[in-house]
């Protein structure tokens, strides 16, 4: 695209804007032109143009009213981002937890309360697209190795409207590059690296851009990783107080416990049809494959564990897609769908529970063999979830040169999850085994269905040449649908599991079915935005939107079903374009109310309770700056600032009057996971040395400390997150086709706290017990050196 089509395209997509709001931070333009003109000026400095599709269609970054943060497919290349959460890490409004690839759960704007993240429970609050595809299951979104990609978006705050259910929080996007049938174009890249006191790991990637004819192409791409391990599982005993059993790992000891491996292609095919219709069917899949688990036992060591059971996670996957793209008359069509079979295996050493379940309860007394003798107690699990994921979007969009404009469609989706979760004791006495199961003391064998349907629109309308108003509406309906069994054998347990089937009907090889669940709910979600633009490179926004995650059922036969919560988000922002265009200065302030939100807990039995609880509210502030101080000098930072508490007192025994204080969370309390501050500063220098174009690179970010749980009582227990910044720098050399960058992450070793947890939680053991017990800390890969070559074609 030349660049005064690309300037004809921005005047179109920017539009005319928003008029002047009262609580649209007045200082503000004052503030940039004093800003602006005390900016030296470089005449070859500029900063590229960010084209986003957050509003599903193309436009400049600054010009859609909104607070978006976008990593082009070169500032992913520099910053070395080959997984969600390497960019995650950059994006200051977002937290995570991460249990290893493919178990990663994603929160924003510090809408989280610390749930247990169960398979039967509340559905994930930040949606995650690929392309236009939906992504985001139960276990949380794929995690999509970052290769040859145009772009990824953050949309902060609430997506209700034109991304429905699951955005209450926010939305991702990771957009792919598309096939181009005007020229051949191929790369491939090869790295090594090494962990500092763990393995070497490698990684090959590469890409190939084939034109069929003048009006169809092929892309294909293809990556292998091998992650190194950095986490040692050291030699140990447990001793079980009831039985007095000594149980050792020493045949499982291992140094750099939790390597693993990524491997997976994508293949989109291009076909114009004419001028005015496009196809795009694509595949993609996917298998990340990995042992050990990635937190440790700072009781143990650092970066120590001693496990006792197989511990591995073998996530795959396959995506099939169709985008079909045209018109109608003078109204744009984009046809969006998907399928998606996932299949997850797993096993998990649970000896903690039984050790810590012994030491409160004297649960070991129930533990014995055919022949009457005590065996451990200790646990361990195997999993088997699968996954199938139907999508499809329908939407027009009427001509952008119009002053009354509009974008809306039709969605309909169908999520099925069937789950198997094994928790298993060696040499158990068949009396106690699940029926047909053995060595199985409990069972859950479910399928988890969820549908959603949705009509949604938004109207644009240009109310002045500075003004633009939007008005949004999404109205829905979810389903959602519970089968099968879940409990222990009858023989265990007179109240659960098989002593409370009503179908004795075989269910997936279970002895019976004692779970057969379902709820539905109707509702909508709405969006009011203005938008003023003071001047071409300086706009403020004003917006009222609303968020919702589906509802569900409870497996426990006393629970309801949960349901739809909701959040409401006040927000006022601005974009500025500073300095001759090279400072871009965007941000947002913000207050959200989150009312009657979903709180997941274990209950009687260890099962899973889910309510709706509380209310809370955050309040924020959230800014983004690039500047091009020279033309070899690149200079940005992110930021996010928020105040995240209950409104009201909020007592997990939500039954009992008064609250016992060890369940009680008064109003005030912060919400628990994510940082009162975060933020990053990255910086990059270009120069030409020898004949050839070099750069050096450095990057810090840095988060205060987290509370790890909602209610106080449990946080003597689990401890808070600590503070952490991380450094990253680097340097390249390139010469025509070839280049050469040699990095160092995580340069001065830091530990990095991404969350904590037990085998054991609180809610059972932790009460009893009385004294601390295990708790493991995830952390981030330690001091790691590589070199990448690349060549492109």
């Amino acid at each position: 695209m030349t660049r005064s089509r690309k300037r004809k395209l921005q005047r179109l997509q920017a539009g005319p804007s928003a008029r002047r709001m009262a609580m649209a931070l007045p200082l503000a333009p004052l503030l940039m032109a004093g800003v602006s003109s005390a900016l030296a000026q470089d005449t070859g400095a500029a900063l590229e143009e960010v084209v986003v599709t957050a509003q599903k269609q193309q436009e400049n970054l600054q010009a859609v009213p909104m607070s978006i943060q976008a990593f082009g497919e070169s500032k992913l290349q520099d910053l070395r981002i080959t997984s969600m959460t390497d960019y995650m890490k950059f994006m200051p409004s977002v937290t995570f937890q991460t249990f290893g690839p493919g178990f990663t759960r994603v929160f924003m704007r510090g809408v989280a309360s610390g749930d247990n993240g169960n398979h039967s429970g509340p559905m994930p609050s930040v949606g995650q697209y690929l392309d236009e595809q939906p992504i985001t299951t139960i276990q949380g979104s794929l995690d999509i190795h970052v290769y040859d990609i145009e772009r990824v978006e953050m949309l902060a705050g609430p997506q209700g409207t034109l991304y429905g259910a699951s955005s209450q929080a926010g939305t991702i996007r990771t957009i792919t590059n598309k096939p181009d049938p005007k020229a051949f174009s191929a790369s491939y890249d090869l790295q090594g690296n090494y962990v500092s006191g763990g393995d070497g790991g490698y990684t090959a990637e590469g890409y190939v851009n084939i034109p069929l004819t003048d009006s169809s192409a092929v892309r294909l791409v293809g990556w292998y990783e091998h992650s190194p391990g950095y986490i040692d599982n050291v030699k140990g005993t447990m001793t079980f107080p009831t039985s007095g059993i000594t149980m050792d790992n020493y045949s499982r000891a291992k140094d750099n416990y939790n390597s693993g491996d990524t491997y997976g292609g994508r293949a989109l095919l291009k076909i114009d049809l004419n001028d005015n219709w496009t196809i795009t069917p694509g595949v993609m899949g996917q298998v990340a494959d990995y042992n050990g688990v990635f937190a440790y036992d700072p009781n143990i060591g650092d970066l120590k564990i001693t496990h006792f059971y197989p511990e591995k996670s073998k996530d795959t996957w396959v995506q099939a897609s169709l985008t079909v793209e045209g018109k109608i008359g003078s109204w744009d069509m984009v046809y969006a769908g998907a399928y998606l079979d996932r299949t997850t295996d797993t096993q998990s050493d649970y000896s903690d529970y039984g050790y810590w379940y012994d030491v409160c309860c004297g649960y070991g007394t129930y533990f014995k063999n055919d022949a009457g003798d005590f065996v451990s107690p200790a646990q361990f699990i195997r999993g088997k979830d699968g996954y199938k994921m139907w999508s499809n979007e329908l939407r027009f969009s009427s001509p952008r040169d119009q002053r009354l404009r509009f974008t809306g469609g039709l969605f309909a989706q169908s999520a099925e999850h069937q789950i198997e979760q094994r928790y298993m004791v060696d040499d158990l006495t068949s009396y106690y085994w699940v029926t047909g199961w053995p060595d199985t003391i409990w069972l859950t064998e479910q399928t988890r269905t969820d549908d959603s349907y949705a009509a949604f629109g938004e109207l644009y309308y240009d109310i002045t040449e500075k003004l633009t108003a939007t008005a949004g509406y999404r109205l829905f309906n979810t389903d959602n649908n519970l089968k099968g069994f879940f409990g222990f054998n009858a023989n265990y347990s007179s109240k659960t599991g098989e002593a409370a089937c009503f179908n004795p009907k075989k269910y997936r090889g279970a002895p019976c079915i004692n779970l057969n669940k379902d709820t539905s709910e109707s509702g909508g979600t709405p969006k009011v935005n203005f938008a003023y633009k003071f001047q071409e490179d300086l706009m403020v926004y004003a917006t009222y939107s609303e968020g919702f995650r589906p509802g569900g059922v409870n497996r426990r036969g006393t629970f309801p079903p949960y349901k739809a919560d909701y959040l409401t988000n006040y927000e006022v922002g601005w974009k500025t374009t500073l300095a001759d265009g090279t400072v871009r200065f965007n941000g947002a302030a913000f207050i959200e109310k989150w009312d009657k939100f979903q709180y997941s807990y274990l209950g009687e039995n260890g099962l899973t309770n889910i309510r709706n609880a509380g209310q809370a509210e955050i309040d924020g502030i959230e800014a983004y700056v690039d500047w091009a101080a020279t033309s070899q000098l690149r200079l940005s930072a992110g930021a996010t600032w928020l105040n995240p508490e209950l409104t009201q007192n909020f007592c997990q025994a939500l039954d009992v009057n008064p609250c016992p204080p060890e369940q009680l969370a008064k109003k005030g309390t912060q919400l628990p996971v994510t940082p009162t501050f975060k933020g990053n500063l990255i910086a990059t220098y270009m120069f030409n040395v020898g004949g050839y174009d070099a750069s050096v690179q450095g990057s810090y970010v840095y988060q205060n400390e987290v509370e790890s749980e909602l209610i106080p009582y449990n946080r003597q227990f689990t401890g808070k997150q600590g503070a952490y910044g991380i450094a990253d720098f680097s340097g390249s050399m390139k010469k025509g086709p070839y280049s050469l960058t040699l990095f160092i992450n995580n340069a001065f070793d830091e530990r990095a706290d991404l969350f904590k947890y037990q085998e054991c939680a609180v809610e059972v053991c932790g009460v009893a017990v009385g004294h601390p017990y295990t708790t493991y800390t995830g952390t981030n890969q330690p001091r790691t050196i590589g070199l990448i070559f690349r060549q492109e074609f």
